[in-house]
């Protein structure tokens, strides 16, 4: 009898495989699909004036997003040329000034606060433990359902986890780079392909059910979690937004123990199986520790040499809460009504092969 194939193994294969296109969402995410297909005009503008559209909504985001993944994993019949397509360039150019020109005006930065007490902030847990966030409503009241459907959501953040953050290792120096890169070594697995934190995640997806093929719940995602995922490619991409990456990264790393622990807990009272408590349980562990070299050596480290882009790091710390805000809003809304959070209100389907609570 043939052995199955490794999980790993499984997961390499379904990463080399690019996603299909999703399905547009307006006039902007449609003109850049058509574009990709070989079926526009040859003109890149925006058909419409970029202010006129919302920077959260779902056109402009999945515009966005699509546009990043050419950065990525690329599409399915689009040629890998395209990743650096002037036209293109310039379309997304359009609209990240939208985006980040929204998230300048709604996420002010005080000029005397500074990174340390930003990072000071997002450590202070509710009294009690009575916090009103995703992971305190999964842990005490979610359902299977509830857990899978964030599983898929945060699957367009998890499948490609630390590779945005890495952007900013040729942009580092010294104690800032040399730590960042220790942080990312564990994200990808310390050397072991099974162990990298994507793959991790694929594997609890797997356990519930759900599809982990790369890609494969964007058209189910909401604008909100799209912006979640632009916003490490807009500060990844570009050299003038490092530190504000550094502060995104902190503020993932700094609030990542306690939130895994609760997650671990919701898969354990569902009863997940062992690979869906297992990548929370694994970052209990190793974001207590990265949250203290990510203080320390990566944000420390990069104020020590470039001390002006304090006000950097304090922004993208407080952009990375804003958004994973408007997201914990969305969902805690739709689930406190039986909705599923999923865009139009979908339903996802249950895997038929893996995964003993994806079957209940």
């Amino acid at each position: 009898m043939t052995a199955a194939p490794s999980p790993a193994l499984s997961q390499q294969q379904f990463r080399l495989r690019p996603p299909p296109l999703p399905e547009p969402r307006g006039p902007l995410s449609a003109a850049v699909t058509d574009l990709l297909r070989g079926s526009g005009s040859g003109d890149a503008r925006v058909p419409s004036p970029v202010d006129d559209c919302s920077p959260y909504g779902d056109d402009l985001q999945l515009a966005l997003y699509v546009l990043y993944e050419l950065h990525y994993q690329g599409f399915q019949d689009v040629p890998d040329s395209l990743e650096w397509d002037s036209r293109l360039l310039a379309c997304r150019a359009a609209l990240e000034d939208r985006f980040l020109g929204a998230l300048r005006e709604d996420v002010p930065v005080d000029a005397a606060e500074t990174a340390a007490q930003a990072l000071d902030e997002l450590q202070l847990e509710p009294v009690g433990d009575d916090g009103t966030g995703v992971s305190y409503f999964l842990r005490n009241e979610g359902t299977l359902d509830h857990l899978r459907v964030y599983a898929a959501v945060r699957s367009l953040y998890h499948l490609k986890e630390a590779d945005p953050h890495a952007w900013v290792l040729p942009r580092l120096h010294g104690r800032a780079k040399a730590a960042m890169v220790a942080v990312e070594f564990d994200e990808f697995g310390a050397g072991r392909a099974d162990e990298i934190h994507a793959q991790l995640f694929a594997d609890l997806m797997a356990d519930l059910g759900l599809d982990p093929t790369y890609g494969r719940y964007v058209d189910a995602a909401p604008a909100e979690a799209l912006a979640t995922v632009n916003l490490m490619s807009l500060f990844g991409l570009h050299r003038a937004l490092r530190a504000a990456l550094v502060g995104h990264f902190a503020a993932v790393e700094v609030t990542s123990s306690p939130g895994s622990r609760r997650l671990a807990e919701a898969m354990r009272r569902v009863g997940a199986g062992p690979a869906a408590v297992r990548f929370y349980t694994e970052h209990v562990t190793a974001d207590a520790v990265h949250e203290q070299v990510v203080r320390h050596d990566v944000v420390g480290g990069l104020l020590e040499g470039e001390p002006h882009l304090d006000a950097d790091v304090v922004f993208g710390i407080h952009a990375t809460t804003y958004l994973e805000t408007r997201l914990t809003d969305r969902l805690l809304g739709a689930w406190r009504t039986g909705a599923t959070g999923l865009r139009e209100d979908t339903c996802l389907p249950v895997s038929a092969g893996r995964g003993k609570a994806g079957a209940r």
